[in-house]
């Protein structure tokens, strides 16, 4: 918590170090002349934009290990926490809603699969209306190995890593069901499921700003190893957090 309390004192200066150099122009914009003796010993105090981020750092090699917390905008909509543990070294742990729109097709592809046929009578069949998602929940953590690229944009760094994803997803299917050749009815088909698989990421991030905040940007790569087998996905987003 002293590290929070550090930064905050720090950018009070920076923002103090600012208001006394526009204090000091004003004054002397009133007072142009005479008070001659005086001049040179009082000088402005002058904080360039470039200087201001070398007194606002944040992810210096010697003050590890880092949080950060923030939201995550993708695949999926999330939560996202991030401990640095080390220069090179970290582990983060998002948590939120699925992006259920980009799964439609997949979800309707599963129906044929939850209708058990010796279920049904000789000239009986089942045909899909529709369905809807009344949640997707996703969790998942990763660990993470991380290099610095301030060759290409200073404040930059990529990441790969490697995690384990959980999904949580209850859903509703409205169906017709084939009775006999002049009868039909509507019925509707509940199904709830937790799966999980291993997940894969490669990132970048962004943190040279005069405030301790990180931008982030990155894709994933899912695989289903219980509800749906050998099941793939590319996910990811983009987000920021707060680094304290």
């Amino acid at each position: 918590m002293s590290k929070t309390f550090r930064y905050i004192f720090i950018l009070s200066l920076c923002l103090l170090m600012t208001e006394v150099d526009l204090f000091g122009q004003s004054r002397n914009k009133r007072r142009p002349t005479s008070t001659s003796a005086y001049r040179g010993r009082y000088k402005n105090i002058k904080v360039s934009r470039a200087k201001a981020k070398v007194v606002c750092p944040i992810f210096e090699d010697s003050q590890y290990p880092y949080q950060g917390i923030g939201i995550k905008v993708g695949d999926p909509f999330a939560i996202t926490y991030k401990f640095y543990a080390a220069k090179n070294f970290a582990i983060a742990i998002d948590g939120g809603k699925a992006a259920s729109g980009l799964y439609s097709g997949y979800h309707r592809e599963n129906f044929q699969d939850l209708i058990e046929p010796d279920t049904l009578g000789f000239d009986q069949g089942v045909g899909y209306l529709g369905h809807i998602v009344k949640k997707e929940w996703v969790l998942e953590g990763k660990a993470l190995y991380q290099r610095d690229a301030s060759k290409v944009l200073k404040g930059l760094q990529w990441y790969v890593g490697a995690g384990w994803q959980w999904r949580n997803t209850d859903i509703q299917y409205e169906y017709l069901l084939e009775i006999s050749f002049d009868e039909n009815e509507i019925n509707i088909l509940d199904e709830s499921y937790l799966t999980m698989g291993p997940v894969a990421v490669l990132g970048i991030e962004y943190s040279y700003f005069t405030i301790p905040v990180s931008a982030f940007m990155e894709i994933e790569w899912y695989t289903d190893v219980v509800q749906d087998p050998g099941w793939q996905r590319f996910q990811g987003g983009v987000g920021l957090r707060l680094i304290f």
